[in-house]
């Protein structure tokens, strides 16, 4: 599989509109983005495409990245900046099948699907497919699993996608803290590719209304607040992952400026081939 990340940033992006800071300032200088979160995947034996969530930025990021147009869509989560793009859908497609968890939000009292269906009504030519929890289904000719992960206060997915004619295998945390259940955790192992949510590094804690949680054994935060994962966190649970690659995405324009461009974080437009 081919994966393009078309947007490797938090809600707001970077640079962000309006802001000056060092770090937006320097992704100017860098002539790099990070949009609203959005992975594309080729599968080049069947030549379709998957799209993992639909960014606000989707005209943006398909107007400057060289790949095709999704033959499927997951959905993750509700929040807008993994959703919101769908409206992109628009006299673009003729049909475009999205795939989302079933399971009923107790916040929301309804499910992803039931949500992207009253939502986008008016969209006539996208067709929603609901699957529960850790079910594996196929799109573009890859296995795939939704399962649940920590974002409070919304049930929000994290997403395995495999290729059974390769093995080849990117595992996706979705937006969550460090608290991602067992179950959850076995089914994203042993990825070729991990993209993990690390939307600050450890030493902001201090900043957030709740601070941190989640320490490791020298009292490093590995959630921010309640619903991200710190840097460290992130790294940490790739580690028990045993990913092979791992790269950080919806990251925040809060990293200081002398760190928000080290690796291993991501920016836009990056691809790898497992």
């Amino acid at each position: 599989m081919r994966v393009t990340l078309l947007g490797t940033g938090d809600t707001t992006g970077t640079p962000t509109v309006g802001c000056d800071c060092d770090t937006c300032a320097r992704a100017r200088e860098l002539g790099v983005e990070r949009s609203r979160f959005a992975v594309h995947v080729e599968n080049p034996r069947t030549g379709e495409c998957l799209l993992v969530d639909l960014s606000p930025d989707f005209r943006h990021q398909f107007l400057t990245h060289d790949v095709p147009l999704p033959t499927e869509a997951v959905v993750t989560h509700i929040h807008f900046d993994h959703l919101d793009g769908l409206g992109n859908a628009y006299r673009v497609f003729d049909d475009l099948p999205v795939h989302a968890a079933n399971d009923v939000d107790p916040v929301t009292e309804e499910s992803v699907a039931d949500t992207i269906r009253r939502k986008y009504d008016y969209l006539d030519r996208i067709t929603v497919r609901d699957h529960a929890p850790f079910e594996r289904f196929c799109a573009c000719g890859f296995e795939c699993t939704l399962v649940p992960v920590d974002h409070p206060p919304l049930v929000c997915y994290g997403l395995a996608v495999e290729d059974p004619g390769t093995g080849a295998k990117l595992s996706l945390t979705g937006d969550t803290s460090y608290d991602v259940p067992a179950a959850s955790r076995e089914v994203l192992s042993d990825p070729d590719l991990l993209l993990a949510d690390a939307i600050v590094p450890a030493s902001l804690c201090e900043y957030h209304p709740l601070g941190g949680k989640h320490e490791d054994d020298d009292g490093v935060p590995r959630t921010f607040g309640s619903k991200h994962m710190t840097r460290e966190g992130a790294l940490d649970l790739a580690g028990e992952l045993g990913a092979r690659q791992t790269r950080l995405v919806h990251t925040a324009h809060f990293y200081p400026v002398e760190e928000a461009f080290e690796e291993p974080l991501a920016v836009d437009g990056e691809q790898y081939d497992l």
